[in-house]
């Protein structure tokens, strides 16, 4: 499939992705969701890459879904054909997801972001889930990671007002991890991208599943899948080599094995 809606490049062992509809604000049109997904199966299958990046233009991560192509639609097409759906795939991709976010993260445009394992804002960036003035609520998971973020009573305010944020109010509140200025964000973000990058990626995805079932699901079934996982990453020379590295006080030289 040629890519029309988005920008796809590898940097080391990081790839990125650039959402692209300018004119539109990025807003998420089917076609859009359908070339990320295409990318996102093909960046892991790659082994060669450990970290993504996604990231918008200076304007806009994503101004929310394309309501050009939800307008005319009843309650009947939707039980037909659920076309939020494939929005769900960024949410099941097995290795870290950094999001860098410019301007605009509205509607779907947060609940993408929200998605992500990390999310790092310029300092133009706007957070919020408008749906209520649209007639409608969130469906992409903005009800449910919204309130995991910035608890229910911040959550309600957003969803039941439409209120939009700041970048500086989403630091302060715990739904980024971190607020730069508009010329240094996509630098900052690669940083901590090679960072990560720079350790085991079969460890990384072990790592991300385990905070992942924490943030799902309860603490007993969480700690009981931490437990397992960690005893998984003693049948990799990865572990061994970490921990012999450590020993001998020196870098250690991952194989991704």
């Amino acid at each position: 499939m040629k890519l029309e809606n988005i920008i796809l490049k590898k940097k080391n062992k990081v790839a990125i992705i650039e959402l692209n509809r300018p004119k539109f604000l990025n807003a998420l049109c089917d076609q859009l969701v359908m070339e990320l997904n295409q990318a996102l199966d093909s960046i892991e299958k790659d082994n060669s890459l450990s970290v993504l990046v996604l990231t918008g233009s200076e304007k806009a991560f994503a101004a929310g879904a394309d309501i050009s192509e939800m307008k005319d639609k009843e309650f009947i097409d939707l039980l037909k054909d659920d076309f939020i759906k494939p929005w769900e795939r960024l949410s099941k991709f097995k290795k870290p997801v950094i999001a860098a976010v410019f301007g605009y993260a509205l509607g779907g445009g947060c609940e993408i972001a929200m998605m992500c394992d990390i999310i790092y804002a310029s300092e133009n960036a706007k957070f919020g889930q408008p749906e209520i003035k649209l007639g409608t609520i969130p469906a992409a998971g903005g009800t449910q990671r919204l309130v995991k973020s910035v608890g229910k009573s911040m959550a309600m305010e957003m969803v039941l007002s439409g209120k939009v944020i700041s970048a500086n109010e989403a630091k302060e509140i715990g739904l980024v991890s971190a607020v730069f200025t508009t010329d240094i964000l996509l630098t900052k973000t690669l940083e901590l991208a090679d960072d990560i990058a720079n350790n085991s990626l079969p460890v990384l995805i072990m790592a991300k599943e385990a905070v992942n079932r924490s943030y799902e699901g309860s603490l007993e079934e969480g700690m009981r899948n931490e437990r397992s996982l960690f005893k998984s990453t003693f049948s990799l020379l990865d572990r061994k080599e970490g921990m012999t590295a450590f020993l001998e006080k020196r870098k250690a030289k991952f194989k991704n094995k």
